[in-house]
């Protein structure tokens, strides 16, 4: 269930940044050492994006596999498209 709560977060974050503008795609990044299921976050965004500026966004995951990466515990937004 911390996906959701993660997901939540981010989704909040990403409201903020839009400035009321329509976001069409995110990408995080989940770490090898993160304990965050891609699949749980991808399940939870759809919920958690529910009537805000992300509603309706694509969601793309890139999986980490280096459990030595300096970031390899941590879920990290990569990018936010915004709608033009």
């Amino acid at each position: 269930m911390h996906e959701l709560r993660l997901a939540r977060d981010m989704v909040g974050k990403i409201d903020a940044a839009a400035c009321e503008r329509r976001v069409v795609g995110v990408k995080v990044t989940v770490g090898a050492l993160s304990g965050v299921s891609a699949d749980h976050l991808r399940r939870y965004f759809a919920e958690a994006t529910r009537g805000t500026s992300a509603e309706g966004a694509s969601l793309e995951t890139i999986l980490g596999t280096d459990v030595a990466a300096p970031n390899a515990d941590c879920l990290r937004l990569e990018s936010v498209d915004i709608e033009e």
